[in-house]
């Protein structure tokens, strides 16, 4: 069965062009032209993608996003504007966007993208049927379960977009480890993001923000300074 990806734009000309592409790809395209619309085709209709321009009629991408991430939609997303503000970049990010591509683009590249956000997201779908003998990971009192495609803090379910699961399952899979911020960006983002290893930092604060009791210093998620980030067991567990 195609993937559903749903394309939301003002301009007719980026969705005929994303719609022509994304379908001579093999997936099966929505499309919606305001933000109320595309967040409302985005509860109704499910998709396993969406490309979200940032400046929307009615309410904007990063409302959008924000409005879904609210609501615990966790579909990825891919956000496009005309802006090459890093600002944008990051607060895109922050509300839980999980790629974001500039204005103007490469069609290629966007179906590029959409290939790799989806692959890893089939990847982790298998990865979890072959895992009957260890359907989870974990350290300390957080623990992954890839096959549910959830994440608990003790007996809490932890709300994570789909950039930090990914990433919170990385960390406890090679847990004792230095990880560099750039191993980290090309092994869970798939490639040199082009707004660099800040986003990466972005995405450790946010995991320690659910599972750190105070974030400044850490338990779980450390910092080595000079290299990047370690996942390990509390002293004293």
């Amino acid at each position: 069965m195609a993937k559903k990806v749903l394309v939301v734009d003002d301009e007719q000309s980026i969705v005929t062009l994303l719609k022509y592409n994304l379908e001579q790809a093999g997936y099966e395209v929505i499309t919606a032209f305001d933000g109320e619309d595309g967040k409302q085709k985005a509860l109704e209709e499910g998709p396993d993608l969406i490309v979200l321009d940032l400046m929307l009629p009615k309410m904007d991408g990063i409302e959008v996003c924000k409005e879904l991430r609210k609501e615990h939609v966790q579909i990825p997303i891919i956000m496009l504007t005309a802006k090459g503000d890093e600002f944008d970049k990051v607060l895109g990010l922050e509300l839980g966007a999980d790629d974001y591509m500039t204005k103007p683009f490469s069609p290629r590249e966007v179906v590029a993208r959409a290939k790799a956000i989806l692959r890893r997201t089939k990847q982790a779908e298998v990865k979890a049927v072959v895992q009957d003998e260890e359907p989870s990971f974990s350290v300390g009192d957080v623990r992954v379960f890839p096959d549910q495609y959830e994440a608990y803090f003790g007996d809490t379910l932890l709300e994570l977009t789909p950039k930090e699961f990914e990433l919170l399952l990385y960390l406890i899979e090679n847990k004792g480890r230095v990880l560099t911020r750039d191993q980290l960006l090309q092994t869970v983002w798939n490639y040199d993001f082009a707004g660099g290893t800040r986003i990466v930092d972005v995405h450790i604060s946010h995991l320690r923000e659910k599972i750190e009791e105070n974030t400044k210093k850490p338990l779980y998620i450390k910092t080595i300074r000079g290299l990047g980030y370690k996942m390990e067991k509390p002293k004293g567990e």
